[in-house]
């Protein structure tokens, strides 16, 4: 599915405009996009997560000459899927908590 699609998903089963569903999609990526480029953490109970990872230097090789190369320290976003999420996919549902 892309992005197209999403929104037309999301704005058939929200019975809003293409238009709209759009924005508010758009606005969704923003915000998180916006949050984990500050170090923030974005949870979304039952979705998943979405938070920045260090990512230590290290070294590589140049796949063309295999000589080595040094890879620089960065900030990496980082996914982890919720519980409901994964029972989901898994095809599974979702163990409710006690």
């Amino acid at each position: 599915m892309n992005k197209s699609e999403l929104i037309e998903a999301t704005a058939k089963a929200a019975d809003i405009s293409k238009a709209a569903a759009e924005r508010t999609l758009s606005a969704l990526i923003d915000a998180v996009v916006k949050t984990v480029a500050k170090g923030d953490a974005v949870t979304l109970i039952g979705f998943g997560s979405f938070k920045p990872a260090k990512r230590a230097a290290r070294t590589g090789k140049n796949p063309k000459t295999g000589e080595p190369l040094k890879i620089a320290a960065t900030t990496v976003p980082k996914f982890t899927a919720g519980a409901s999420f994964k029972a989901a996919v898994a095809g599974k549902k979702a163990a409710k908590k006690k």
